[in-house]
């Protein structure tokens, strides 16, 4: 199973080991597949460290499971919140349906995904672990690796949903677009070791997975392919077991690159799929625009500090951005970075304005 986790023990300076540590809990490790120790070096700048084991495979495959990020307790509370706002989700029907009808992928034809978004405005406690995962210490770390110091959030969360029989969704994302020319919204690179994402999807899921159960599917490895998708793979009406679905637990984060192809296969299982997708990008880029002018009152009222540090809206990471930096502790406090004063004058003085 490719859940990939960073796991103690590890043969490195201490904080490095104290920080990794928490990357998983026991009783999820121990559920998964053994591994063999793993080895973790530390991001471009933040201090704390995600395994090589991860980091080889997320660049060869172009996604990750993280596993127990969320405990139980945290699920629980947060479907009960999702209960609580049920009369605002919306399901997709007619022309708002995911799939070609016709395709394995259409489901039983009839019942469509639901969607609701909001989630990080609904007061305290409801909104809480969906504000968590913003600067959650145990993701950060990844977050840093593949997208960059000063990360931001891009997209606001979607809660979505599949009843039994739900269609799914039809590939999509991925290095190239439909002419076949090269996506530079959706783009992976490596350059002496450092990887990065314009942008990256984040997933909490709320529910089990159970294998061939349906949900979320990727197709390794495509974030590096040269030629696009056949339209066949794209309605999963061939080489289906190139399109992976991987198994998770309620609690568990994937985490895929935008530019690996990825879509939603229909739902199987007896019970209802319960999943919250995220898009975080580098601290300059963007793809969507819900930060202009505002996220919104209800979005940014009771934020603690690092997560009004991913809120921000995308500049370069030199001009005053706060950014999450690793205090030692496990955690993470904001640090502002800022070019020297003297510069900041000269440019107030030629501009007439705080930034050029």
């Amino acid at each position: 199973w490719h859940s990939l986790s960073s796991v103690a023990p590890f043969a490195m300076a201490s904080l490095l080991a104290r920080s990794a540590a928490a990357f998983c809990s026991p009783a999820a490790a121990m559920a998964r597949v053994p591994r063999a120790p793993q080895h973790c070096f530390a991001s471009a700048s933040a201090g704390l460290a995600i395994s090589e084991e991860d980091r080889f495979l997320f660049d060869l495959e172009g996604y990750l499971v993280i596993p127990g990020v969320f405990s139980p307790e945290e699920i629980s509370a947060a479907n009960a919140a999702v209960d609580a706002h049920a009369t605002e989700i919306k399901e997709r029907k007619g022309a708002l349906r995911n799939t070609k009808s016709g395709t394995p992928l259409q489901g039983d034809g009839k019942t469509g995904r639901q969607d609701m978004g909001g989630m990080l405005g609904w007061p305290s406690p409801m909104s809480d672990v969906f504000r968590k995962l913003l600067a959650h210490p145990k993701l950060v770390p990844y977050f840093h690796t593949f997208l960059g110091d000063g990360y931001r959030m891009d997209h606001l969360p979607l809660f979505i949903s599949q009843r039994p029989g739900s269609e799914g969704f039809a590939l999509h994302g991925g290095p190239l677009t439909e002419a076949g020319d090269p996506n530079f919204f959706l783009t992976y690179d490596v350059k002496k070791d450092i990887i990065r994402n314009s942008l990256l999807g984040v997933t909490l899921q709320l529910t089990d997975v159970k294998e061939n159960a349906g949900g979320f599917c990727v197709l390794r490895g495509s974030h590096k392919a040269n030629f696009n998708v056949p339209q066949s793979l794209v309605h999963g009406e061939a080489y289906a077991d190139r399109l992976y679905q991987p198994t998770t637990k309620a609690g568990d984060v994937v985490i895929f690159s935008e530019a690996t192809s990825h879509g939603t296969l229909p739902w199987r299982a007896d019970y209802e799929r319960r999943a919250v997708i995220y898009r975080f990008a580098p601290a300059n880029m963007a793809y969507s625009r819900s930060y202009n002018p505002s996220w919104g009152e209800d979005t940014l009222e009771g934020l603690n500090e690092q997560q009004e540090a991913v809120l921000q809206p995308p500049y370069n990471s030199r001009l005053d951005r706060p950014q999450l930096v690793e205090n030692g502790e496990g955690g993470f406090d904001v640090k502002n970075v800022s070019r020297t004063d003297f510069k900041k004058a000269f440019d107030k003085e030629v501009f007439k304005t705080e930034y050029f």
